[in-house]
């Protein structure tokens, strides 16, 4: 019975993932620019598979919650949108990595 105790105390821990990048659109995009630093729409909705609206619907939020900077600008009189992990983002990604290994540790096999 301990063990049953232990093993929901262990689950119960799910709850304190960060929710922002659990989603896994955003937990995708975050994996690439923790891996790449900074990409424009064009890389991210190719790597991604994401509709041009998806993803700038999940860049929104990791936006507000300071994990991406968007920068916006005109290449040859094109709009071009680049992408990249701020240094909040990639701690609160590795943070993420890291409860995560935990958790799944702590799981019985």
């Amino acid at each position: 019975m301990d063990n049953v105790i232990e093993n929901a105390e262990s689950l119960s821990s799910i709850s304190t993932i960060d929710k922002t990048i659990h989603e896994p659109a955003r937990l995708m995009i975050l994996a690439f620019l923790f891996i790449v630093e900074s990409a424009d729409y064009v890389y991210l909705v190719d790597q991604t598979g994401m509709t041009w609206g998806n993803l700038s619907s999940h860049i929104g939020k990791l936006e507000d919650a300071g994990f991406v900077e968007v920068k916006k600008e005109f290449v040859n009189k094109k709009p071009h949108t680049m992408l990249a992990i701020t240094d909040q983002g990639r701690e609160a990604f590795q943070a993420y990595r890291e409860k995560l290994e935990q958790l799944l540790q702590e799981l019985p096999e």
